[in-house]
């Protein structure tokens, strides 16, 4: 989406901007010379994750805006309100707040620890919060003022809750201070909205978690970005109380190219829908930007594992070094174990003779079309067909051997 100055000047107040999502709202409102407070916790290079508040900040000044770095816990009511504090010191007040800081554990109850689920409601639902609080007496002094929430549309289908009710009940907290926000404010001409991508967005958080393999099905952070910039253009007082969609927002903005967000042009028909997006029982992709149910086949368990045994060989034993346990429901019901973690690496039915570093459990149909490729593990997880216990990281690196296996089956 092409700028076009009207953020100039325009001052933004962005929670969890050092890098993702947050990061490329930030340079997109530069590039109209918008001043950008750049709020989060990472002020030292963190030993996995790229980007500090400060290399964020030298990104904003080449791109054409004006930063200033805040060092801010979204949980710390005193560095909220001083970080709020110097953005008006030194820009004279504030227009646009982006409430973007988030966390995430997609755990079910029994496996969700309380300083976990504390967590998640502290960032999410009490730090969206507490920033709109702290910032709104500015925002209600400016010409065109905006929230903005990264929060998805309330859905209040079960299928949303059942298999990481904590994260939802989080997520949906920066939801409801839309849903309340807007009309309590909306008299005063300060919109709030949310906005959520329809596909997955492939940041360096998320490629830690599930690896470089995630960017195939995953768009840039670019396309929330253009759509956060389309909203935060508008008049105010004419677009408040909407959980936007990043793709319908641009559709309504005349873009028709959206491989362009693809960070895999060549696989941009196979996109993993998000959280929290309508879709019925069965795996979806999105075809021509349509839902479009993916065929799930069946196979023979025992089978399939031979092929997997023929398959391990020792420079995947060494990059993987894990123990994993499936528990297989269905026509097909057994447990079985690969061990990619000692010697040359085994697999077998039963259950593994060390402890296993990840628990897998799955219907049999839906087994062997994630092994076969017909089932991405991510997307599986995500609609509650794939339950993983232990070290969700570990399970992800599964992946690669999956793709090695699409041509064998």
């Amino acid at each position: 989406m092409i700028n076009t100055g009207k953020l100039a000047g325009c001052t933004i107040f962005i929670t969890g901007a050092s890098r993702g999502i947050g990061k490329s709202i930030a340079l997109k409102a530069a590039q109209d010379g918008a001043n950008i407070v750049l709020a989060a916790k990472t002020a030292e290079p963190h030993p996995k994750l790229p980007g500090t508040i400060y290399s964020a900040a030298e990104e904003v000044e080449k791109a054409g805006g004006k930063a200033l770095p805040c060092i801010v816990d979204v949980r710390d009511e005193t560095q909220v309100t001083n970080a709020v504090k110097s953005a008006v010191e030194k820009f004279g007040g504030i227009d646009i707040l982006v409430n973007n800081a988030s966390a995430i554990s997609l755990t079910g109850t029994l496996h969700t620890e309380m300083k976990r689920y504390d967590l998640m409601n502290n960032i999410n639902a009490r730090g969206t919060f507490l920033v709109s609080k702290v910032c709104l007496p500015f925002l209600l002094k400016s010409k065109n003022p905006h929230i903005i929430n990264l929060s998805p549309p309330l859905n209040m289908h079960p299928f949303w809750f059942k298999n990481h009710v904590a994260y939802t009940m989080a997520k949906y907290g920066m939801s409801m201070c839309v849903l309340g926000m807007a009309e309590e404010f909306k008299d005063d001409g300060v919109a709030v909205n949310a906005l959520w991508p329809k596909t997955a967005i492939h940041t360096a958080a998320i490629e830690m978690l599930s690896g470089k393999e995630a960017s195939r099905t995953s768009r840039k952070p670019e396309i929330v970005a253009d759509a956060a910039y389309a909203i935060m253009c508008k008049n105010s007082k004419s677009v408040t109380g909407n959980f936007f969609i990043d793709e319908e927002v641009l559709k309504k903005e005349g873009i028709t190219d959206f491989l362009q967000y693809a960070c895999d042009p060549t696989n941009a028909d196979n996109l993993m829908m998000d959280f929290f997006i309508d879709l019925d029982s069965t795996d979806l992709r999105i075809v021509g930007g349509n839902k479009e149910p993916a065929k799930v086949e069946s196979g023979k368990i025992a089978s399939l594992f031979s092929v997997i045994e023929k398959s391990i060989n020792p420079e995947l034993v060494s990059k993987t070094g894990a123990i994993f346990q499936f528990n297989v429901k269905g026509e097909e019901a057994g447990t079985w174990f690969l061990d990619l973690k000692n010697g040359k690496g085994s697999t077998g039915k039963g259950e593994p003779s060390q402890p296993a570093d990840a628990t897998l459990t799955m219907d049999s149909a839906n087994f062997f079309a994630m092994f076969s490729g017909k089932l991405k593990p991510a997307t599986a997880f995500m609609m509650g067909k794939l339950k993983i216990s232990g070290n969700i990281q570990k399970a992800m690196k599964l992946e690669k051997l999956m793709l090695n296996l699409k041509s064998k089956l």
